[in-house]
Protein backbone atom coordinates (compact mmCIF):
# COMPACT_ATOMS: atom_id res chain seq x y z
CA UNK A 1 0.00 0.00 0.00
CA UNK A 2 1.43 3.37 -0.93
CA UNK A 3 1.53 6.40 1.34
CA UNK A 4 -1.61 8.11 -0.01
CA UNK A 5 -3.66 4.92 0.22
CA UNK A 6 -2.56 4.37 3.80
CA UNK A 7 -3.32 7.98 4.74
CA UNK A 8 -6.78 7.75 3.17
CA UNK A 9 -7.47 4.51 5.04
CA UNK A 10 -6.61 6.17 8.33
CA UNK A 11 -8.40 9.47 7.66
CA UNK A 12 -11.61 7.94 6.29
CA UNK A 13 -11.51 5.05 8.78
CA UNK A 14 -12.54 2.43 6.19
CA UNK A 15 -11.02 -0.35 4.10
CA UNK A 16 -9.68 1.15 0.86
CA UNK A 17 -10.04 -1.33 -2.00
CA UNK A 18 -8.52 0.77 -4.76
CA UNK A 19 -7.37 4.31 -5.46
CA UNK A 20 -7.41 5.96 -8.91
CA UNK A 21 -5.83 9.27 -9.80
CA UNK A 22 -7.70 11.36 -12.37
CA UNK A 23 -5.98 14.69 -12.91
CA UNK A 24 -6.40 16.70 -9.72
CA UNK A 25 -8.94 14.24 -8.27
CA UNK A 26 -8.56 11.04 -6.28
CA UNK A 27 -11.23 8.36 -6.64
CA UNK A 28 -11.38 6.06 -3.62
CA UNK A 29 -13.20 2.72 -3.86
CA UNK A 30 -14.52 1.32 -0.59
CA UNK A 31 -16.85 -1.59 0.29
CA UNK A 32 -20.56 -0.80 -0.25
CA UNK A 33 -21.37 -0.95 3.46
CA UNK A 34 -18.61 1.52 4.37
CA UNK A 35 -19.45 4.41 2.03
CA UNK A 36 -21.38 6.30 4.73
CA UNK A 37 -18.45 6.03 7.12
CA UNK A 38 -15.99 7.20 4.47
CA UNK A 39 -18.06 10.25 3.55
CA UNK A 40 -18.89 11.17 7.13
CA UNK A 41 -21.72 13.33 8.44
CA UNK A 42 -22.38 16.04 5.90
CA UNK A 43 -19.25 15.00 4.02
CA UNK A 44 -17.01 16.01 6.91
CA UNK A 45 -14.57 13.09 6.62
CA UNK A 46 -14.02 13.61 2.90
CA UNK A 47 -13.67 17.38 3.27
CA UNK A 48 -11.06 16.96 6.01
CA UNK A 49 -9.10 14.48 3.89
CA UNK A 50 -9.28 16.86 0.91
CA UNK A 51 -7.77 19.64 3.01
CA UNK A 52 -4.94 17.43 4.23
CA UNK A 53 -4.10 15.98 0.80
CA UNK A 54 -4.84 19.11 -1.22
CA UNK A 55 -6.88 17.20 -3.81
CA UNK A 56 -10.56 16.63 -4.51
CA UNK A 57 -11.72 13.19 -3.30
CA UNK A 58 -14.60 11.13 -4.66
CA UNK A 59 -15.78 8.03 -2.79
CA UNK A 60 -17.33 5.16 -4.75
CA UNK A 61 -18.67 1.78 -3.66
CA UNK A 62 -17.34 -1.46 -4.98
Amino acid sequence: MNDITERLRKMLNVEVLEVEYEGDKIIVYVPQDQVRIAVGTGGAAVKAAELVLGKKIEVKAR
